[in-house]
């Protein structure tokens, strides 16, 4: 994966010196977990798909990079560390980053439509996962989920209307990770549900331990500034519930997604793996 966003990069800096082209490419550079694309990849693998899939791996990358940029705008969250490395309006300014996040979502799109050529998909395919891709970025997904989420800073809010928060913020571009792997392999329409499934669950399981490992990691751990939630008054998992209780929930999706997934007759190591991955992850 990092390859794959390496050639884009060096593709874009070929195009010249542009700033808004640098801090794209500052900001796919950095390290990071490539999770998104891991559970596309996984996916796509145990369905049958027998082709070359990192280009589709690297557009949802991509869009998922475009978000922690903007994340970390003064307007959002105002951070200025992210994946260990300054973050991206620090490194350059914010117009610039501004700007570079804007752009992103339509590298992404070139990137998707150049993973979906390398494969031979047809364009009723390959515009399934486009779908996919974008419903879960935009307003009814990440975007809708990051306005919740300043919405409910400083005030008391539920449980359930936590996770409705993060079933958009973070969810959604998971699970559209997951089915667009599904749909890559041309799966049949029941088990793409099944991965859908399997996706909204591990969503939910990822956001709470992130939520616990802001709380009880240190900044150097994570690569990014712990213990912000708690200076902007966020509510979070780890506040409603408490971290013991709010990591026994984060099992308790992990393990509900890996019997989803028996439930549909799927034999899924890999993603059964990656659920794993989530709960006993330290970063």
């Amino acid at each position: 994966m990092n390859r794959e966003l390496e050639r884009w990069c060096a593709n874009l800096e070929a195009d010249g010196a542009d700033p808004v082209n640098q801090a794209i490419a500052y900001s796919l550079r950095a390290p990071g977990k490539r999770f998104r694309p891991a559970v596309l990849l996984a996916a796509y693998t145990e369905l049958g798909g027998t082709g070359d899939a990192v280009e589709l791996g690297a557009a949802v990358e991509v869009v998922h990079t475009y978000s922690l940029v903007h994340d970390d705008l003064p307007c959002m969250d105002d951070d200025d560390l992210r994946r260990g490395h300054p973050t991206t309006h620090c490194q350059f300014d914010v117009p610039t980053a501004t700007q570079a996040g804007y752009q992103m979502v339509a590298l992404s799109a070139r990137v998707l439509a150049a993973g979906a050529a390398r494969l031979g998909l047809d364009t009723e395919v390959w515009g399934a996962m486009a779908r996919e891709l974008y419903r879960a970025a935009g307003a009814a997904g990440m975007v809708g989920g990051q306005v919740l989420d300043i919405e409910a800073e400083g005030k008391e809010i539920t449980l359930d209307e936590l996770e409705r928060i993060h079933r958009a913020k973070t969810g959604a571009l998971i699970t559209a990770s997951a089915v667009m792997g599904a749909i890559a392999a041309q799966a049949e329409d029941g088990t793409v549900e099944g991965i859908r499934a399997y996706g909204e669950h591990i969503g939910l399981a990822f956001q709470i331990v992130d939520d616990v490992l802001d709380q009880t990691g240190t900044s150097d751990e994570l690569g990014k500034t712990a213990g912000k939630d708690a200076l902007r008054l966020k509510p979070t998992f780890a506040t409603l519930l408490g971290t013991d209780a709010a990591n026994e929930e984060a099992r308790q999706h992990a393990s509900r997604a890996v019997d989803l997934l028996r439930a549909h007759g799927l034999d899924c190591s890999i993603l059964e793996g990656l659920a794993t991955f989530i709960v006993e992850r330290k970063r």
